[in-house]
């Protein structure tokens, strides 16, 4: 039986971690199906793509349709479709979120059984009057660690979180540091609707899917602590991680497709392409070539991490 030291000696060895030791590069492109690829998600494709091919890696795609309450109809077709069309190749079948929670409840189990989850039945609305403010938004009190503040039928499960600092490797940044207790708190891993969180579903694909590299948009910086966190609780090897720099629109906030950002065009792959590999800071490709499939001959082996904007 494994017990809890203080509060963060953790679960490791209770799921294994099948594929966590593959060889070589191993990438990915993880879009959630709520809309059209937009540039913005074009832009963190290519990083994720460039940077795999030209390591000699492979480059996995998995839809994060986790979420189904926030998933468009007909999304997840349309995006690979747009991908195939701008000559992205990926390796392996396309992995669907929506088809892993017996994955996921397997490695909430184990955190359950190291005492390391406990049920909240705080609504957000409660969170928010409780809460203080945090990097990433409101920083949960702790109000059911001791057990539920509320007799309610509904719940969801959060991860106990120690008061220390979790430290995560960025090939560009160098190391990001988070105190988990103070900027973070203890935070959701099953949504009170039942679904699974990102954060435990994110972990559990990187580690079951052999992942080594997770090149992403910077949006993204600050929950990676929080998942190395939990994947050292989980008995996981943590990836590299490279994260690129956001698009933005023109009031300065991220392109996502809630807002309604303008998708890519299929027919017209090359400019989208050419633009994207500019916004990437790289070397300006030669002005003969004359589709998407001529734009990746030349751009694969001309790929540069040091170029890339921080």
């Amino acid at each position: 039986m494994v017990t809890r030291v203080d509060s963060h000696i953790v679960a490791a060895q209770l799921v294994a971690a099948e594929g966590v030791a593959a060889p070589g590069y191993r990438g990915r492109f993880a879009p959630s199906p709520t809309g059209a690829l937009h540039f913005g998600s074009l832009a963190a494709a290519l990083g994720s793509y460039a940077d795999a091919r030209a390591a000699g890696g492979e480059w996995l795609l998995r839809m994060e349709d986790v979420d189904r309450q926030r998933e468009r109809r007909g999304a997840a077709d349309a995006i690979l479709r747009t991908l195939e069309a701008f000559g992205f190749q990926w390796d392996g079948e396309v992995l669907y979120q929506s088809q892993r929670d017996p994955a996921y409840a397997a490695a909430l189990e184990a955190l359950q059984r190291a005492d390391l989850v406990y049920p909240c039945c705080c609504t957000r609305k409660e969170v928010q009057a409780m809460g203080r403010s945090g990097p990433e938004g409101v920083v949960y009190p702790g109000t059911c660690r001791v057990g539920p503040r509320f007799a309610r039928a509904r719940y969801a499960l959060r991860l106990r979180v120690p008061q220390r600092e979790a430290v995560a490797q960025d090939l560009r940044r160098g190391a990001v540091r988070q105190h988990l207790g103070r900027e973070v708190g203890d935070f959701v891993l099953r949504r009170v609707d039942g679904l699974f969180a990102y954060q435990l579903a994110v972990v559990v694909d990187d580690a079951e899917q052999g992942v080594t590299h997770v090149v992403r948009g910077a949006d993204l910086l600050l929950s990676t602590p929080r998942q190395v966190y939990l994947q050292q609780l989980l008995g996981y090897a943590s990836p590299w991680y490279l994260h690129l720099p956001l698009a933005l629109d023109a009031a300065g906030r991220k392109l996502s497709k809630q807002d309604a950002a303008a998708p890519v065009d299929p027919a017209r792959p090359l400019p989208a392409l050419l633009q994207a590999w500019r916004f990437l800071g790289q070397a300006p490709p030669p002005t003969e070539i004359g589709d998407a499939a001529g734009f990746w001959a030349w751009a694969e082996a001309r790929w540069e991490r040091r170029r890339l904007p921080m």
